[in-house]
């Protein structure tokens, strides 16, 4: 069994048998996340869509306290290393690149967003991931605009993905439903809403737009997870 939780904001845990993944890990600066224990969380890898403060925030607490292998783009991979992870826990890759891991596959996607380090330097370019885990295809978007770039995963076949919803600084509703349309997926899962005023979205809206397009939105309550 594959089982996703939500942390908040773009931050999703992936748990299969073998394996447990942490995307782009922003808690404890989120005032919605509060009642998340960020010492209980051991992950054996986490990847990073990009380096902005709101994806890597808690980045390098869990990663001492895990141990955890690292994923990034190639200059992102620059700055972990650069926060004290031994270059054999990083894998510096670029779009394109296809890892083989102890799960399954990753590999890393376009994103169409920006992208630096916490205090400003380059830190390449923002990236996506398409991950075999443990029998599912899974596509995490990170932050992105839609693109069209995404046509290109409608063959993969995708079982789930996580798409940003809040528009703003992402896709809104309106273009993660076509983004949905693009990869041919039906099961959507979304990230990058609600937790600053900006991005704040009406969800049961959200989920009846979803659903008058044919696609299941979930929008899972923080700390709940649900079985891929």
């Amino acid at each position: 069994m594959v089982k996703a939780t939500y942390y908040g904001h773009s931050t999703m845990a992936i748990k299969g048998k073998g394996a447990e993944l942490l995307f782009d890990p922003f808690i404890t600066p989120n005032k919605r996340a509060s009642h998340i224990d960020v010492d209980q969380l051991r992950p054996d890898y986490i990847f990073l869509s990009h380096c902005h403060g709101d994806h890597v925030a808690d980045f390098s607490t869990i990663q001492k306290q895990s141990g955890a292998k690292v994923v990034a783009v190639v200059e992102t991979g620059d700055w972990v290393g650069k926060q004290g992870v031994s270059q054999d826990k990083i894998t510096a890759m670029n779009v394109g690149g296809t890892i083989a891991t102890s799960f399954g596959k990753a590999k890393m996607v376009s994103a169409l967003h920006t992208n630096s380090t916490p205090t400003g330097e380059y830190a390449g370019v923002p990236v996506g991931y398409v991950l075999e885990f443990e029998g599912k295809r899974i596509y995490f978007a990170g932050d992105t605009a839609l693109s069209m770039e995404m046509q290109l995963l409608a063959g993969e076949p995708l079982d789930w993905a996580f798409l940003p919803i809040g528009g703003f600084y992402t896709m809104d509703t309106d273009d993660a439903i076509k983004a949905a349309r693009f990869i041919q997926c039906k099961h959507i899962i979304g990230i990058h809403y609600n937790t600053f005023p900006v991005i704040e979205i009406d969800e049961e809206a959200a989920i009846h737009q979803f659903a008058a397009a044919g696609i299941a939105l979930h929008l899972l309550k923080i700390g709940e997870s649900i079985t891929l």
